[in-house]
């Protein structure tokens, strides 16, 4: 039986959008218009065929090849801009957008003036209604002495848009003990403290996020659904779990954690976690490879048999547990 379509109480809401890549979100057209600037030329046809990865592994080096072409400010400032008319489309109306200052740092390029060109590019959408604010993001692969480069690289930045520092990444690489030292110097800084945890890995990468880093919000955390006492925990501290159902089944992350190897949108375990009293952040993650957007997502998680009401919850559980601060007016 077909699921019914979103309704357009829900559709219509304003939403907060809070586990969103910046480099995932560049569109084919964009894309095409990137490595020409570089001396590439690609039809977008190709670049959708780049986009059809097949697991996590294959997602990764798309997203290394994309950043590849992320070389100057006015890079950075073009896909700001595009992904900024893109969330007016969705009703969003605040934004937390993940950067990758790990990749920029490796490419030897200054993040302080990607930054900086990037403030400038959505500057004019404050006024359209769409706050942004940002999270500065390392590759847990890189290590924990390049991961501390990026928690600097915010202190040099000096923002108040800068809300969060994070690691995403391979997280089967790096012991999370490691991460320690950064985080409590980024927590230092004043900034909220973010990691993606149980995508890939399994639930004791959740745990170590939370005991051993202080992680506010964790990144996918899907593992859960395999421990009750963990979901018990995060239910209990009221710790939310940025939930991106498209990326999930694009990655076959969540065909990982259920141990199954065909999985449908109706086999997420968001349900569960919601109706456990795990607050719930949804989000598209990566939208453009994910060929997703955030009504989408939502349109997903009605197909999951949640209800109106739970919809709803949701779309409030955005700006509950965003990190724009106790002195700004929360977003219309």
């Amino acid at each position: 039986m077909t699921p019914p379509p979103l309704s357009d109480r829900i559709a219509s809401l304003p939403k907060a959008e809070l586990h969103l890549h910046l480099e995932g979100s560049i569109q084919p057209a964009t894309v095409c218009a990137l490595t020409a600037r570089h001396g590439v030329v690609m039809t977008e046809e190709e670049v959708r065929q780049r986009y059809a990865y097949r697991d996590f592994p294959e997602f990764i080096e798309v997203f290394k090849w994309v950043t590849s072409f992320l070389r100057e400010p006015q890079d950075y400032a073009l896909i700001a801009r595009d992904l900024a008319e893109h969330l007016l489309t969705q009703h969003v109306v605040y934004t937390e957008v993940t950067l990758s200052i790990g990749v920029m740092l490796l490419r030897k390029q200054r993040p302080e003036a990607n930054f900086e060109a990037l403030l400038r590019a959505i500057e004019p959408f404050d006024s359209r209604g769409l706050r942004f604010r940002w999270v500065f993001d390392a590759a847990r692969q890189f290590g924990a002495d390049a991961a501390m480069q990026v928690v600097e690289s915010a202190m040099r930045c000096d923002s108040k848009s800068i809300v969060a520092f994070g690691i995403g990444g391979d997280e089967l690489s790096v012991p999370t003990k490691e991460f320690r030292p950064v985080y409590d110097r980024a927590a230092q800084m004043g900034l909220h403290l973010l990691m993606h945890a149980g995508e890939a890995g399994g639930v004791e990468k959740i745990r170590e996020a939370i005991d051993l880093l202080g992680a506010e919000r964790i990144g996918h955390g899907i593992a859960a659904i395999n421990d009750p006492q963990l979901m018990d925990l995060l239910a209990e501290r009221k710790i939310p779990l940025e939930i991106c159902p498209g990326s999930n089944i694009k990655t076959g992350t969540l065909a990982k954690q259920l141990h199954r190897e065909d999985v449908r949108i109706e086999d997420h375990p968001l349900p569960k976690f919601l109706r456990h009293g795990i607050p719930i952040v949804l989000s598209t993650d990566d939208p453009a490879m994910f060929h997703t957007t955030l009504h989408e997502e939502y349109a997903n998680a009605a197909r999951m048999g949640l209800q109106e009401d739970e919809l709803a919850s949701i779309v409030e559980m955005g700006f509950e547990h965003a990190f724009f601060s106790a002195k700004e007016s929360p977003p219309a």
